[in-house]
């Protein structure tokens, strides 16, 4: 196992993120911080940090536990973290949440056609 895998490689193999570089742009944004602060996509991990990551669907409070520079299957990079408890608290409620009040247009696919629009328009009052 090797002891130096930057944070954007290990986001990566963890399947955090589809891509390295889709780790890197959310590292640039601030989207994922080390013990609370932000970091550089080259920053080392290491076994016992806390990494709060943000990947655009989700938010995660993780631990981690293992180094890993190769993306696997998703059973053996689950074994690379532990997720808090606060943490899959907060998506467990964020999905019960997302079930019960959908997005007004997700059902809409494209821009919207005179028909959808019409129903729409009911649906909401503005006729």
């Amino acid at each position: 196992m090797n002891e130096n895998i930057r944070i954007d490689k290990w986001l990566w193999a963890a399947r955090f993120f589809k891509t390295r570089s889709l780790a890197c742009e959310a590292i640039d944004k601030g989207k994922v911080k080390l013990d609370g602060e932000r970091v550089k996509p080259a920053r080392n991990v290491k076994p016992g940090d806390k990494l709060h990551i943000d990947n655009g669907s989700d938010e995660w409070e993780v631990l981690v536990l293992g180094l890993s520079g190769k993306r696997e299957a998703a059973p053996i990079a689950r074994t690379l973290y532990e997720e808090s408890a606060a943490s899959i608290a907060r998506r467990a409620a964020e999905q019960e949440r997302r079930k019960l009040f959908r997005e007004p247009g997700a059902d809409f696919k494209g821009r919207p056609t005179k028909r959808d629009r019409r129903q729409w328009d009911r649906a909401t009052g503005d006729e």
